[in-house]
């Protein structure tokens, strides 16, 4: 039997993990962008997931092996697109601002890799509105969705006024555009979503997985495996591109880097702007790499940001009948830990007192949003527990009499 709350315990976990992983990454020096993020991202998408999926679930190459073709490939191209979305994400971050890019980027994704499976499948009205008579948590579990947008939409605003608050300016972001701004928005919010709908398409590999005698909480792992492949596909062939563009895939290995990337590491700005490969007019004393630092801090980092869809597919296996819901329970708990450590960080320093009270409200309402969402899916797996023993009741008693 599903155990929701504890399918909420986890996706905290995996919040916790995904609002974390980027920190380790401060720890990288001398080192482009495109250079930290695949050599994390091998551990993220490759190391971390193989290993888990071996030690974990049973028969790991049988069960692949026994996966129809088209599931497979439709989960390896929803993994595909998600990294798109992956990618693009750091755009909306150029042309909108963190807080609002961010905003309207996870709101897109929370919006669709939540409610579109259950509209694909023709669920909707029976799983969310009640319409059969069945599913009395489910009103319950789209009123916390709702909250979770709403959350997410007043951190939009409080990132906004932030921007404006601690510059004195109309805005801080030197290629701010609205329209571009969003539509790019759009489009990595609805392709990151495709690692939800990866988790649709996976759910026979799931089924095989279990067959062969993977407990529960385990067979989401090679799901994840086949996800990820397609995932690494778009990653490697971006960054191996912009290691070409940018002449810096010596990196990986050197002991000492060149004068025009001597700035580079750790910042977590994506591709580099002017101000990062412009050479100080006093020259560069320090071209040394800390190459074993450098990748111990990827490794870290990766294998922090793995664990977020590691306990994701735990979550996942104890939400019943409401599965579809664990990407907005992933998301609000990623905004949850990422704002925090943003507090931490004291990046919200400055802001005026209304700013930080809705810091303060879009915290209380994801937070809130995720028990609501955890409740409803205890209601209604309650409820098919009092009519499964009801069923069994009225079985029994002829064959009593």
């Amino acid at each position: 039997m599903a155990n929701p709350l504890l399918g909420v315990l986890f996706h905290w976990l995996g919040g916790l993990a995904s609002g974390s992983f980027y920190v380790p990454y401060k720890g990288v020096r001398k080192w482009s962008w495109e250079t930290f993020w695949l050599a994390g991202g091998m551990f993220s998408w490759l190391i971390c997931p193989w290993i888990g999926a071996f030690v974990l679930s049973k028969d790991l190459l049988d069960v692949l092996h026994e996966t129809p073709s088209y599931t497979f490939w439709m989960t390896y191209l929803m993994g595909a697109l998600w990294g798109l979305g992956g990618l693009t994400f750091g755009l909306t971050m150029r042309y909108l601002g963190m807080s609002l890019g961010m905003a309207i980027a996870l709101g897109y994704c929370a919006a669709f890799g939540t409610l579109v499976p259950p509209l694909v499948k023709g669920e909707f009205a029976d799983k969310l509105l009640n319409h059969s008579g069945t599913s009395v948590g489910g009103p319950v579990v789209l009123i916390g969705v709702v909250i979770c947008l709403l959350g997410i939409a007043i951190g939009g605003i409080a990132g906004v006024r932030k921007e404006k608050e601690m510059s004195g300016k109309a805005s801080t972001i030197a290629e701010f555009n609205l329209w571009k701004g969003l539509g790019i928005a759009t489009f990595s919010g609805v392709m990151s979503s495709c690692f939800s709908y990866g988790f649709q398409f996976g759910g026979p590999i799931s089924v095989i997985s279990k067959a062969h005698g993977t407990g529960p909480l385990w067979v989401g792992l090679p799901v994840i495996v086949v996800i990820l492949l397609g995932g690494l596909t778009t990653n490697f062939i971006w960054c191996v591109l912009l290691n070409i563009r940018n002449r810096t895939g010596y990196q990986y290995l050197a002991s000492h880097v060149r004068e025009e990337h001597a700035h580079h590491g750790g910042r977590g700005s994506g591709e580099h702007g002017p101000e990062e490969t412009v050479v100080a007019d006093n020259g560069v004393t320090d071209l040394k790499i800390p190459v074993l630092g450098n990748w111990f801090f990827c490794a870290l980092a990766g294998t922090c940001w793995y664990f977020q869809f590691f306990f994701y597919q735990m979550g996942e296996s104890q939400m019943g009948n409401y599965k579809f819901s664990s990407w907005t329970l992933h998301m609000a708990s990623i905004i949850i830990f990422s704002t925090l450590w943003g507090i931490f960080f004291k990046e919200w320093k400055g802001a005026q007192p209304f700013t930080k009270k809705l810091v303060v409200l879009m915290l209380a309402l994801l937070v809130g949003s995720t028990c609501i969402i955890g409740w409803g899916n205890k209601k209604s797996e309650d409820a098919l527990k009092t009519r499964v023993e009801s069923t069994t009741t009225n079985t029994a008693k002829p064959m009593q009499q």
